[in-house]
């Protein structure tokens, strides 16, 4: 599995404007304005399904982590990133450099484990990514998962972010439409426990089947 490195998303997350390249020429504009700003109507489903010890991985910034801490959520973001982590904890909130395969504090006692705003897609493979997840949730914990509109199905493909970073190395990303998670969720142990959308996102809460 190609994960990347910390280092392709670091304009966006520094509110530059940066879209991923396709490995077919196509463009994905991302939601840099979003990623910077404070949280809005679709994150507040996943901030209000968030009633205990909860692990953001893919953090970015942090406006997600940092509106849990306020909320008085014992929150942890997690980023491989290291400006990720710094703008995070620039917002008053915990976060630590680190690839959510490798070992994390609190494996098998999380309340909740946030993949918002696409991180389904971390290192193209949705079914390892939630297989790990399943590890570090306690036995009555959830996940949190933003997602595609319905129709998306199930994408991968090879991406590499424009403009360029240091070195333009292309990377494995994944995309799930809502319309696909239930099959995901039983074939990595999980069960569909709701789905939703607020304006143009959607999201669905998995626990352990």
């Amino acid at each position: 599995m190609k994960l990347v490195t910390g280092r392709e998303f670091d304009r966006g997350l520094l509110g530059y404007r940066c879209w991923l390249e396709l490995a077919n020429g196509g463009r994905i504009e991302l939601p840099v304005g979003r990623w910077a700003d404070g949280c809005d109507a679709g994150d507040a489903v996943l901030l209000d399904a968030c009633e205990g010890p909860t692990l953001d991985v893919g953090c970015g910034p942090g406006r997600l982590t940092a509106a849990l801490t306020r909320r008085g959520v014992v929150t942890l973001g997690v980023d491989s990133s290291p400006v990720a982590v710094r703008l995070t904890r620039r917002r008053g909130a915990s976060a630590l450099q680190r690839n959510v395969f490798a070992r994390l504090p609190g494996e098998g006692r999380w309340n909740h484990v946030l993949l918002a705003d696409g991180n389904i897609g971390i290192g193209g493979d949705p079914d390892a990514l939630l297989r790990r997840v399943r590890e570090l949730l306690k036995p009555d914990g959830d996940v949190l998962v933003e997602l595609e509109e319905p129709g998306h199905g199930v994408r991968r493909d090879h991406v590499r972010l424009r403009p360029d970073p240091a070195d333009g190395r292309w990377f494995t990303w994944a995309w799930v439409g809502v319309d696909a998670i239930a099959e995901i969720a039983v074939r990595t142990g999980f069960r569909v426990v709701w789905t939703t959308s607020r304006g143009h996102r959607w999201f669905a809460k998995l626990a352990r089947a």
